[in-house]
């Protein structure tokens, strides 16, 4: 069984029908027993990263993800909530990642949105995957490229598109919404 991690952020949804698609049985849930007795986690999101922070620290969760020994996937805000603070209300945040979420610069359209390529992909996430395949972004906030960056993306700076450190990884991109090249990663998580 996956868990998905339910703290109040938005598409988690749209996650669990992309492996409900790849035929894998996923339960929402933010009940600390469920979550690290399952098989794997995501933590995907859509959101505001201090809202998203109290939530998880209100409920024990932050120590709870910390903690987890299987892998986990984290989407989006699950990305940026793993690195060390965002600018994004001034935030703490878990330090998985050691490195920052910042702003976009105020030369560029947010949020950055659409369809845009992968560079430098490396990693057991992306096997199968060729170098210069198109991902799907909905973001306003980036994590700076760092020791951890798997995959590069540029949006007038390049930042860090994934992450990895030991059974931890994070996409800055949606998978569920990155059509066969996204299917593609989901499934190479969860053969992990």
């Amino acid at each position: 069984m996956i868990a998905i991690l339910k703290y109040n952020a938005g598409n988690i949804k749209s996650v669990q029908n992309a492996l409900t698609r790849l035929g894998c049985s996923s339960l929402i849930t933010d009940d600390r027993t469920e979550i690290l007795n399952a098989e794997k986690v995501i933590f995907p999101g859509v959101g505001e990263a201090s809202s998203a922070m109290r939530y998880l620290r209100e409920r024990g969760l932050d120590k709870v993800i910390s903690s987890i020994t299987q892998p986990v996937l984290g989407i989006c805000l699950g990305l940026q909530l793993m690195c060390t603070s965002s600018q994004e209300g001034n935030t703490t945040c878990l330090g998985i990642f050691d490195t920052e979420v910042k702003l976009f610069p105020s030369t560029e359209k947010v949020p950055h949105m659409g369809w845009n390529t992968l560079l430098d992909v490396q990693g057991r996430l992306f096997r199968n995957i060729n170098e210069h395949s198109d991902v799907y972004y909905v973001h306003s906030y980036y994590a700076e490229p760092c020791a951890h960056t798997v995959a590069l993306c540029d949006y007038s700076i390049s930042f860090s598109a994934a992450l990895q450190k030991g059974n931890f990884f994070a996409t800055q991109f949606h998978p569920e919404k990155s059509a066969g090249v996204g299917e593609m990663i989901l499934k190479n998580f969860l053969e992990l």
